[in-house]
C-alpha cells in the first residue's frame, strides 16, 4: 500500500468516518489535489478497507472555454478509468458579485444536490496543508478577527441544516507537492487550472509570491502557518448563534469594552449570513460605526449585497 493510501485510511478511521454503507461524493476539479483523494480512495476499496461506492461529481464553471472543455474530458476519463460513477453539471455563475465565491458558492450547492440524490452525508474535497496556509494569510490581510484566521474544520455541515457533512481527510496532513507525486507514483496526470497562475487573484499571489518569500525565513512555512490557524479555532460558523434575530439592540453593546463589542457584531453578522468568508475587520468596524456615530449614515455595506440598516435604537440586517 502506498503510504498516502495509508495515511488517509488512518485518518478516516481517526475522524470516524463510516467504511461501509453510505456512498461516498468526492468532489473533483482534475487537479492534483482532489484527483488524488480519488485515486486513493478507489485504491482503498479495491484493497476492502473501504466498501461504499463512490461518485466523482465535478462541477464546469465554464470559465475558461477550452480549458473547461478539457477538465470536463479529463475528469470524466479519471471517473471511467478508475471504475468509479461520474456526475456533471454546468454551472450558472452569478455575473455580480466576487467571481471565487460565486464560484464557490455554486461548487457547494452542486455538491450538496448530488449528496442527497444519492443518499450520501459525506462530500470529499482535497483541501491540504497548503490551502489551511494560504487562507490564513488571505484572511490576515483582509484584516479578519481570530474566528477568520481560524483553522477551517476538517468535518463541518455543508450548509446550515443539510444532512450532508463536507469531508477534508488531508487537511491536516497532505501537503500539495505529496498529491502531485502520489498522482504521479500512481500513473495518472493532473490538469492545471490557469487561473491558479492568474496574479490578479490574490490566492495567485500569496501561493506563489508571500510565501515562497516567508519560507526564505521559514522552510517549513506552510506548516507552521497551518498549526497557527488551528490557535485561532472557535466554534464552526454553525454553532454561532444561528439562531440570532434580524436586529440587534445598540444599547447591548454599550457596555461592553471594544473588543468585545467588535466581537459581538462580527458573530451577529456571521450569524445572519451563514459564513465569514469576505467578512473583513472594515465590515465589523462600519457596523460598529454606524451603531455609536452620527455622522455616519444609516446604512453599513456588507458583501454579497447585504447591508445593515439603523433605525432608532436597532440595527437591522437585510439582503437583497
Amino acid at each position: 500500500m502506498h503510504k498516502f493510501e495509508r495515511h488517509l485510511i488512518t485518518e478516516w478511521r481517526r475522524l470516524g468516518l463510516p467504511t461501509s454503507g453510505e456512498p461516498i461524493v468526492v468532489a473533483v476539479s482534475g487537479g492534483a489535489d482532489s484527483s488524488s483523494v480519488l485515486i486513493a480512495l478507489t485504491e482503498l476499496s479495491r484493497r476492502n478497507k473501504i466498501s461504499q461506492r463512490i461518485i466523482a461529481a465535478h462541477l464546469d464553471h465554464g470559465l475558461r472555454g477550452k480549458e473547461s472543455d478539457d477538465d470536463v474530458i479529463a475528469t470524466r476519463n479519471l471517473a471511467a478509468t478508475l471504475d468509479v460513477e461520474f456526475a456533471l453539471e454546468k454551472a450558472k455563475l452569478k455575473k455580480t458579485g466576487n467571481l471565487e465565491q460565486n464560484a464557490r458558492n455554486a461548487r457547494y450547492e452542486f455538491l450538496e444536490r448530488i449528496a442527497i440524490r444519492s443518499n450520501s452525508r459525506i462530500v470529499v474535497t482535497g483541501h491540504t496543508i497548503n490551502d489551511q496556509a494560504e487562507t490564513l494569510l488571505m484572511n490576515l490581510v483582509r484584516g479578519s478577527g481570530p474566528g477568520g484566521l481560524a483553522a477551517m474544520p476538517v468535518i463541518k455541515t455543508i450548509s446550515p441544516g443539510s444532512p450532508a457533512k463536507l469531508v477534508r481527510p488531508l487537511l491536516s496532513w497532505a501537503l500539495r507537492d505529496g498529491t502531485e507525486s502520489y498522482s504521479k507514483d500512481k500513473g495518472y496526470d493532473f490538469r492545471i487550472d490557469s487561473m491558479n497562475l492568474d496574479p490578479s487573484f490574490r490566492r495567485v499571489r500569496i501561493r506563489h509570491e508571500i510565501l515562497p518569500l516567508l519560507a526564505e525565513l521559514n522552510p517549513n512555512i506552510v506548516r507552521t502557518l497551518a498549526v497557527t490557524s488551528q490557535l485561532f479555532s472557535v466554534e464552526d460558523d454553525e454553532n454561532i448563534q444561528l439562531e440570532a434575530n434580524d436586529e440587534l439592540k445598540i444599547s447591548s453593546l454599550r457596555d461592553l469594552s471594544d473588543r468585545s463589542r467588535l466581537d459581538s457584531v462580527r458573530s451577529w453578522l456571521v450569524a445572519k449570513r451563514g459564513t465569514r468568508r469576505q467578512l473583513a475587520l472594515k465590515h465589523i468596524e462600519a457596523v460598529e460605526r454606524l451603531a455609536f456615530s452620527e455622522k455616519s449614515g444609516r446604512i453599513a455595506e456588507l458583501p454579497g449585497k447585504a447591508r445593515v440598516v439603523r433605525s432608532g435604537g436597532i440595527l437591522r440586517y437585510e439582503e437583497n
